[in-house]
């Protein structure tokens, strides 16, 4: 499985930014793909998961309502859509996926596969 991901940038508070990861080389038939975000001293955190064996999503809470993460199966692009944007949304952000069901198992556990990271930055 190959991940890549792309779209970080600088952004004032407020503002929105679409973060995109290209996936390709699933061997199962389902898998759970998600992003995930790191600030340096601070623990790793899952962001959001979209789910191909039964199309859902879920979101932490500190992002619910501001992020959407959708899938385009046509481009195997996954995307990560933030608005309202704050400071402390300012992380190296990853794109990782598991061929596993469950978004669950994905953003509380270890997955397999890890796209790079991609800068977001939320100042004025």
């Amino acid at each position: 499985v190959q991940l890549q991901a792309s779209g970080g940038g600088l952004v004032q508070p407020g503002g929105s930014l679409r973060l995109s990861c290209a996936a390709s080389g699933f061997t199962k038939e389902y898998y759970a793909i998600g992003w995930f975000r790191q600030v340096p001293g601070k623990e790793r955190e899952g962001v959001a998961c979209f789910s191909s064996f039964d199309g859902s999503t879920i979101s932490v809470d500190s992002v619910k309502g501001r992020f959407t993460i959708s899938r385009d199966n046509a481009k195997n692009m996954v995307y990560l859509q933030m608005s309202s944007l704050k400071p402390e949304d300012t992380a190296l952000y990853y794109c990782a996926a598991d061929e596993v069901r469950s978004c669950i198992t994905l953003l509380t556990t270890n997955p397999d596969y890890w796209g790079n990271g991609t800068l977001v930055t939320v100042s004025s």
